[in-house]
């Protein structure tokens, strides 16, 4: 067991949680403002999120911008960055899920940067100031609405990028659970998915003296445990919020502070994405198990405290390898496949170890012994 290390923690984010609270953004956003509002599909218009939110900006000077994708485009959000400039925007409102909001802060970030915008995801401008950003959450599952990352993928060349900046954590989050009526029981899944995977890479490494974060993660874990087991009620205001709010708390920053943290199974996940056009959501619990079983040893003693912790494992049972059954069982329950084969995709293995290092992700995992000769082994296991 090793200890935690020195952390400094910051989370600017104002968190206005519950029903009938979309209304509230009319004061958390100067009436002086120039806002761009962004949103994606168009799904905010069919189930009443673009009424409130036009409603509540109707004494503010807007400038709307759609189409944001699942899976936000470079391309897309430059056009974006022009409508920021031509309209002289220094306010932005994103109204969806984690998509729309990791590409408004990428809009945020590159609006003020006079480089290439791409620059940013492959670290070579760092973010140090942005326009401020309000979201209004209607899916949850990245944690976007209050923490400073976002991920975004290049269309053309078929990569998929993150950064992380300060200055893009949003000023606000507005989180009405009763948004979630309406969406659909793959994208209920892909939360669940997501919320689980961003626990387990903060927590399943190697133990520490972390008691609040290891405690914290369990407690999470538990909680998208239960919402599977009880998947039945999933329309109920109950699941709802309780869903939105582990979400959230899974990747505001809380259960990592100066623990070791994973993140491989994150990083071979983008590249699916990004190669074959899976679901975020569907890649990590694809990758996940694969990840667990290659490094099982390593992981050995975390495993059987998740075992007995989360899942409630003891006796014979409790082995690193019921653990990882109980995760994809968890993840089958709740109408998630586990394989390639079962998306019917072919994955070429090579193709993708070698877009992970040319993003140079050669030393994946909590110790860096993820190696692309690792990787593959883990995607052969995916297959």
């Amino acid at each position: 067991m090793t200890t935690f290390e020195n952390f400094d923690y910051y989370n600017p984010t104002r968190i206005i949680f519950g029903k009938d609270t979309i209304g509230s953004i009319s004061k958390l956003i100067p009436k002086d403002k120039k806002v761009l509002f962004i949103y994606g599909g168009g799904s905010i218009k069919s189930n009443g999120v673009y009424s409130q939110v036009t409603e509540a900006m109707k004494e503010h000077t807007c400038t709307e911008f759609s189409g944001v994708e699942a899976n936000p485009h470079y391309e897309t959000l430059n056009k974006a960055v022009e409508a920021v400039r031509e309209n002289g925007i220094d306010f932005i409102l994103a109204v969806g899920g984690g998509s729309v909001i990791d590409g408004a802060k990428y809009v945020a970030a590159a609006a003020l940067y006079d480089g290439d915008g791409w620059d940013i995801l492959e670290w070579k401008h760092k973010v140090k100031k942005a326009l401020p950003i309000g979201a209004v959450l209607t899916l949850p599952a990245t944690g976007s609405e209050s923490n400073g990352g976002s991920v975004i993928t290049k269309a053309e060349t078929h990569e998929k990028r993150f950064f992380k900046s300060e200055a893009v954590y949003p000023v606000f989050a507005v989180m009405d659970y009763t948004v979630m009526t309406t969406l659909s029981d793959r994208q209920l899944a892909n939360g669940m998915v997501d919320t689980f995977v961003h626990t387990t890479e903060q927590y399943l490494t190697y133990p520490t003296d972390g008691m609040v974060q290891e405690g914290y993660a369990e407690v999470l874990l538990r909680n998208v445990a239960a919402l599977a087991k009880d998947w039945e009620n999933r329309r109920t205001e109950s699941w709802q919020k309780n869903l939105m709010w582990t979400s959230n708390q899974a990747l505001n920053g809380l259960i990592g502070l100066g623990v070791p943290q994973d993140w491989a199974t994150h990083m071979i996940g983008h590249e699916l994405t990004a190669l074959y056009g899976l679901d975020h959501g569907q890649t990590l619990a694809i990758i996940l198990p694969a990840v667990l079983r290659q490094m099982r040893l390593q992981k050995s003693k975390k495993l059987l405290k998740m075992g007995k912790n989360v899942f409630g494992l003891e006796g014979a049972a409790l082995t690193e390898e019921h653990t990882i059954e109980k995760i994809e069982e968890l993840f089958r329950s709740i109408g998630v496949k586990l394989t390639l084969s079962e998306y019917g995709i072919k994955a070429d293995v090579e193709a993708v170890v070698n877009a992970l290092k040319s993003h140079g992700m050669t030393a994946l995992g909590e110790t860096g012994a993820i190696t692309p000769d690792v990787s593959s082994c883990i995607l052969q296991r995916a297959l």
